[in-house]
């Protein structure tokens, strides 16, 4: 891409993710320019249909809005905050904020299968299942029920948001135990402390 400095694109082993806020409706074209960077990148995406009085159309939006995933690649970051679009990256204290590997297989893993993703209210606590066959095998999840359809809910802790896939409640198991509970927080993006500089805003 034109106007854009080439960097050589490192996967480092174990390498955390990290999340970072871009403005409204920027998640794809912030997407595109990181990956041009030589940034490995995750937009996880979902379809749907919307309707307008003459006609109907199926789009692909984001399943976390305003969200782009990013793994490794932190000794860089100045190059991801001057990146168009880009608000600011997601920290706790002085430190990014990272998101456990686990739960980036799981969305990857639902986004990539013959499944029905959407956009579910978070949940923190409760009983979880574990997926026992399938490609989903081993995902861990919490299972509800919204008119006669399971639907396996996966979360992002750190954002507070979560996503839900549809699943045959037969081939999940009960978790041994309840998850440890927490107190609900009122907003995950208000209470991840920013990046305290941001370039892009």
């Amino acid at each position: 891409m034109p106007g854009l400095q080439s960097i050589d694109f490192v996967t480092e082993r174990g390498s955390p993710w990290w999340a970072i806020y871009t403005r409204h409706q920027h998640e794809k074209t912030v997407e595109e320019m990181l990956a041009a960077k030589g940034f490995e990148v995750f937009l996880p995406l979902y379809e749907s249909v919307r309707r307008w009085k003459d006609r109907r159309k199926l789009l692909s939006l984001p399943l976390f809005p305003c969200y782009v995933f990013v793994k490794g690649g932190l000794d860089r970051r100045l190059h991801v905050l001057t990146t168009p679009g880009v608000h600011m990256v997601l920290t706790r204290g002085e430190r990014v904020a990272t998101i456990p590997d686990d739960e980036i297989d799981a969305i990857r893993r639902s986004v990539e299968g013959p499944f029905r993703l959407e956009p579910h209210p978070f949940l923190r606590c409760g009983e979880r299942v574990r997926v026992v066959r399938g490609s989903l095998e081993g995902v861990e999840g919490v299972l509800v029920r919204k008119k006669n359809v399971y639907r396996l809910v996966l979360s992002v802790e750190m954002l507070a948001q979560s996503v839900a896939v549809e699943i045959d409640a037969s081939d999940v198991t009960p978790v041994a135990g309840l998850r440890e509970s927490f107190p609900a927080r009122q907003s995950g993006r208000d209470e991840a402390i920013r990046e305290s500089v941001s370039y892009g805003a």
